[in-house]
């Protein structure tokens, strides 16, 4: 008879049975859900600013003021969202990736609603702060959920409908404005409508399955001395690949927020009160082309691999963006064509992210990682969107100017793509082909 050299029994691994078929569709279903509405959240003040600074400012409005107002308001979102990516992304490796996106999604909602009775703009500043923190909790966790319960077979394909998800949000917001335009006498039954996403984060936290790679790696902590999740991302190995990540996925956020998203307000300025459904239309055309670019840039990227759809997104995006914004106005028979063309171009980066940025790190920081990584953009872009407000002062409130300076971020795409590590396309299968992940 062998005698354990120890008095206490080992510990035994945990093995997770694979998750069914009916599983990972729930997981895909809900995760594009939870960005869906992350997409609302985002798309609501580039539409609502101007008509609830009218309202809430009374008779002392002004486009300067309307226009500094969107820039604070956009920039607070961005620093909830920075921090809570963080934050939650670490709740995430810590408690589970399902109550991590659970808790976000109730978070978003609760202080969205909330944003319907707010009688000042300082009260909507602080709550769109807190929505922000929600909103930046869903990405690390909901990306990470669903790619580790899928196989790298039908990983591009993955990428591209949750890539895809935050703007088809922005397009049914768009399309709710164009039948019930918001107006500054009508908004605030918009902001209380936000509060219903709350349901899918009960549904989340009550019936989602867990990450069965997530759950095998607590497993296997009990039974070993493996590095706790700070230790690791902070180590001297990952931190280059850290900032790395936290470099790339900051580009086509300050992107987005410091260039794209002021041909909102410009066509507002452009159509008028008299004309409240144009913006919506804008918004609408901006968010068809993004939908279908966070779908096709995970495929493009995925067929022409890191380095060079990266590069090619950039260069591409800056054309478009430029071009919109210096060779037309609105109401111009080709502002909305333009506006299609960049929403879609510039969204390809959109498909990239979800592809590629988990890949870049292991399973055990994994959320935290992608959540400091995508996240700490938002910092840099809440900086942005308040120096390109400073640009309306410095261009005397040209939008058109505005939008085209700002649109020159996205060519650091090009010389940042030459920095992308060439194993990524095979650490991006490996995800799902860890030996604890389904088989299709």
């Amino acid at each position: 008879m062998t005698i354990s050299s120890t008095n206490h029994p080992p510990k035994m691994a945990i093995t997770q049975a694979p998750l069914t078929k009916f599983q990972r569709f729930s997981v895909a279903f809900c995760v594009f859900l939870a960005l869906l509405f992350d997409g609302v959240e985002l798309g609501l003040m580039p539409i609502a600013s101007l008509s609830v600074t009218r309202d809430l400012l009374k008779s002392n409005y002004s486009p300067q003021i309307g226009a500094d107002w969107f820039a604070w308001l956009t920039a607070s979102l961005m620093m909830g969202a920075a921090i809570g990516g963080i934050a939650f992304g670490r709740m995430g490796d810590k408690a589970g990736r399902v109550r991590a996106l659970a808790a976000s999604v109730l978070f978003y909602s609760l202080f969205a609603g909330l944003g319907g009775l707010a009688t000042s703009l300082n009260q909507l500043l602080f709550l769109r702060f807190l929505v922000g923190l929600g909103v930046g909790g869903v990405w690390p966790n909901g990306i990470a959920l669903a790619a580790e319960c899928w196989t790298g077979l039908s990983k591009p394909s993955l990428s591209g409908f949750l890539g895809s998800a935050i703007n088809v949000g922005i397009l049914g917001l768009s399309q709710v404005a164009r039948l019930h335009p918001i107006t500054p006498d009508s908004w605030r039954w918009l902001f209380q409508c936000c509060a219903a996403p709350g349901l899918l984060g009960l549904f989340i936290l009550r019936f989602l399955p867990e990450s069965p790679q997530w759950i095998q790696i607590q497993s296997n902590a009990t039974t070993s001395h493996l590095p706790t999740p700070p230790a690791k991302y902070n180590s001297a190995r990952n931190r280059p690949t850290l900032l790395l990540a936290i470099f790339l996925g900051t580009i086509p956020l300050l992107g987005a927020w410091a260039a794209s998203k002021w041909m909102i307000p410009w066509a507002d300025q452009i159509a008028g009160p008299s004309n409240p459904t144009y913006k919506a239309a804008a918004q609408g055309w901006w968010a068809l082309g993004a939908s279908l670019g966070g779908f096709l840039g995970a495929l493009i990227a995925g067929r022409l691999g890191p380095k060079l759809s990266f590069a090619l997104f950039g260069a591409l995006s800056t054309i478009a963006t430029c071009s919109l914004f210096l060779l037309t106005r609105p109401l111009s028979p080709f502002f909305l064509p333009l506006v299609f063309t960049q929403g879609l171009i510039a969204t390809l980066f959109f498909g990239w992210l979800p592809l590629y940025l988990p890949a870049m790190f292991p399973t055990e920081i994994r959320a935290t990682s992608t959540g400091i990584a995508y996240n700490t953009g938002r910092f840099l872009t809440a900086l942005g969107v308040l120096a390109s407000s400073l640009l309306v002062r410095w261009f005397d409130g040209d939008y058109s100017a505005i939008g085209a300076a700002a649109g020159c971020i996205y060519a650091i795409a090009i010389p940042a793509a030459f920095f992308i590590p060439d194993p990524l396309v095979t650490r991006s299968a490996h995800i799902s082909n860890h030996p604890e992940s389904p088989k299709s």
